[in-house]
């Protein structure tokens, strides 16, 4: 049975890279004492896979793993059961039944949103960017330039990368930016280039460590083309 689970990242727990998170998974479904199924052979392991990893520094709402189980209770039941285990800063919110066609989270992924504020909490990010009368007319013309070049560093070289086609959505929210990017296999475009950019754009000095980046959801492609969250492939049990 394939099963689809929710979980948010918060507080200090941000600072714990991909790895540890699966880790704490593992050991969180053993104590538990949950039926997930294992792989066969010399090195048998949990069968379970990880969606869009979440880059370190960055807290979240919207994160999932699949895994298969060999027996199931209720939804409710595993939900508390992982809780009951953990840490007050990971906390599982959903647990769904994906029908058997469902393709594993780290294949379907097509986007995540998110909210982005400063770190300190008396400067919106209006004040901040010194645009406190015209931040959504500064975002929509740039949003409106034919492309967003940015200059991608990797261990080897830098390139130049039009990051435009995969800003879906960039908008003033309640005096905090709000992004909706391309996420996934196909093309994966992280927050901090995209708040880059626009530093760039309206003149103001960039620096990572004066953001505060939190992501809501996310999501999948439904049959019609529409973005839905990645639970709503399954159904409570």
């Amino acid at each position: 049975m394939k099963l689809r689970i929710k979980y948010s990242k918060l507080g200090n727990l941000r600072f714990i890279g991909h790895l540890d998170v699966m880790r704490y998974f593992q050991k969180a479904i053993r104590r538990a004492k949950l039926k997930v199924s294992y792989s066969k052979g010399y090195s048998p392991h949990q069968i379970i896979s990880f969606a869009a990893p979440l880059a370190m520094g960055i807290t979240s709402d919207g994160e999932y793993f699949d895994g298969e189980f060999d027996e199931i209770t209720t939804s409710e039941d595993m939900i508390n059961r992982l809780n009951e285990v953990g840490v007050d800063e990971i906390r599982v919110s959903e647990c769904v039944l994906l029908p058997d066609s469902a393709k594993n989270s780290m294949s379907v992924v097509a986007a995540s949103d998110y909210i982005i504020e400063t770190k300190n909490n008396e400067s919106e990010i209006s004040d901040y960017f010194a645009l406190a009368n015209n931040l959504s007319e500064k975002i929509d013309s740039f949003i409106n330039q034919d492309e967003i070049i940015i200059t991608k560093k990797t261990k080897k070289n830098e390139k130049e990368e039009d990051i435009k086609p995969g800003i879906l959505k960039l908008e003033a929210r309640n005096n905090k930016l709000y992004m909706l990017l391309s996420t996934g296999s196909i093309y994966n475009l992280k927050p901090e280039l995209v708040l880059m950019a626009l530093c760039r754009y309206l003149d103001v000095t960039y620096n990572i460590f004066d953001y505060r980046i939190h992501r809501i959801e996310t999501y999948m492609s439904n049959e019609d083309g529409s973005l839905i969250p990645l639970y709503e492939a399954g159904k409570r049990f």
